[in-house]
């Protein structure tokens, strides 16, 4: 049986008092007038981002009393508070969905092998099952920043102001889909699912080690091969709603593959990371080289299919050069581009180079350190689909995203491994369990 360390059990404590710290601090010192984000913008430090738009604001107010112009003003300022405001609670929700979809990208790897009746993984379904048990209160923040949302404490989802709708045709269009509450509905229906999918099989997992049957087996491969039905269909619609709707004008068929290729991969790489550190405690005496050996092979196809995906969806949408499409970009080329660059090297470049040689995918250490560097670049790639479209070219990395990182990567790893501690970290009656044992590659 695990035991939950004091030293990670008071670092995560520590992690996320610091990051509630420092979201607070965002949160106080995001402005509440227009005069308040004109100020922020005119004192921002030269050469920033923000230079170009305190010149706008200036060259706006000088141009006051023109009729349309004066109108086109008041917009222009109403939207850069909006940016402002949004920039504690878009870094609040990268972080939040970020470390949620580590869980829910673990759960389909997990259904995946419960269907696939793998022989490799036995040894590692109760780490798997311990990253999922974060689905239940990462899932609840999520849905809690969505009903806010819904309730207007934030302005990242355009759509939802029903103002804006009624002089968008486009998003008249849409509304039979993009309303509050439809939204709220799916979103209830996406979380049930997968929750119930992950207690149920867990349940099933630990009953077939009292068990004198395989019966409890037999069920967890059916409910995980109708749970892959399920998670399909509701991964992509969640990705449609909780991040392609934040850019409601645009939209990729391909964006629903593309993030989970991204949560796909993340998931993994905690798994291995968490296997490794397990076996560095002396636990998990069963698991080999040739299991994290697997799980990095994992970690080095997964980001070269996100590859394929981030390439598939960029270069059709910038050869086509189609203007409503193409914006999506142009948007992240000209204020992102250390961020959406860098996530491009974290996420193919590195994972390439380093992960080519299958020795390396032995070596413990390596895999830790390749994972820490895929799950930042992963992070910023989550940056990188929200901040654009609720903060525009008002970003830059401060207290509220380290704060995000910092409290949700703390509440993380308390709830993952207080999980673990509840179970031994071995099933006993597995019917692939010996063979996960002696698994060799």
């Amino acid at each position: 049986m695990y035991t939950f360390s004091n030293k990670l059990r008071i670092g995560s404590f520590i992690a996320m008092a610091v990051g509630l710290i420092f979201l607070g601090i965002g949160f106080m010192s995001a402005p509440s007038t227009v005069e308040e984000a004109k100020a922020m913008v005119a004192s921002a430090h030269d050469g920033g981002h923000g230079e170009g738009h305190a010149e706008e604001v200036v060259s706006h107010g000088e141009e006051q009393g023109h009729g349309a112009e004066a109108a086109h003003d008041t917009s222009h300022d109403e939207h850069l508070l909006h940016q402002l405001q949004n920039r504690p609670w878009s870094a609040l929700y990268v972080a939040a969905f970020f470390f949620f979809m580590i869980a829910l990208g673990v759960l389909a790897f997990y259904a995946i092998q419960r269907a696939a009746q793998a022989g490799w993984s036995p040894l590692l379904f109760r780490v798997m099952e311990g990253i999922t048990a974060y689905l239940v209160p990462g899932g609840i923040i999520v849905f809690v920043i969505l009903v806010l949302s819904v309730l207007h404490m934030n302005h990242m989802f355009v759509w939802m102001d029903a103002e804006t709708v009624a002089h968008d045709e486009l998003l008249q269009g849409k509304s039979g889909y993009l309303n509050p509450t439809f939204f709220l509905v799916r979103a209830a229906i996406f979380l049930g699912g997968w929750i119930f999918y992950r207690e149920y099989s867990r349940k099933l997992s630990l009953a077939q080690d009292e068990a004198t049957d395989n019966s409890n087996f037999v069920k967890n491969f059916r409910w995980s091969a109708g749970f892959l039905v399920f998670y399909l269909v509701t991964e992509s619609m969640m990705s449609w709603d909780w991040i392609m709707s934040l850019d409601p004008h645009w939209f990729s068929t391909l964006f629903g593959w593309y993030v989970f290729a991204s949560m796909f991969v993340s998931g993994i790489t905690v798994i291995a990371m968490v296997t490794v550190y397990l076996k560095s405690k002396g636990y998990l005496e069963n698991v080999n080289n040739s299991h994290i050996h697997d799980l990095a092979k994992f970690m080095f196809g997964i980001s070269i299919f996100w590859t394929y995906l981030w390439f598939s969806q960029f270069m059709l949408i910038w050869y086509a050069d189609i203007p409503e499409e193409v914006t999506y970009y142009v948007a992240r080329f000209q204020d992102y581009k250390l961020p959406f660059f860098g996530m491009l090297v974290m996420n193919f470049i590195f994972p390439l180079l380093v992960l080519m040689n299958s020795d390396y995918k032995r070596v413990n250490w390596f895999v830790i350190m390749t994972g820490i560097v895929v799950l930042l670049g992963h992070y910023l790639d989550i940056f990188n689909m929200v901040m654009p479209a609720t903060v525009g070219d008002q970003w830059f990395i401060g207290l509220p995203e380290i704060g995000g990182i910092l409290f949700f990567g703390g509440l993380f790893v308390f709830w993952v491994f207080t999980a673990l501690t509840k179970a031994p970290l071995q099933p006993k009656r597995n019917p692939f369990i010996e063979e996960s044992r002696h698994f060799h590659y």
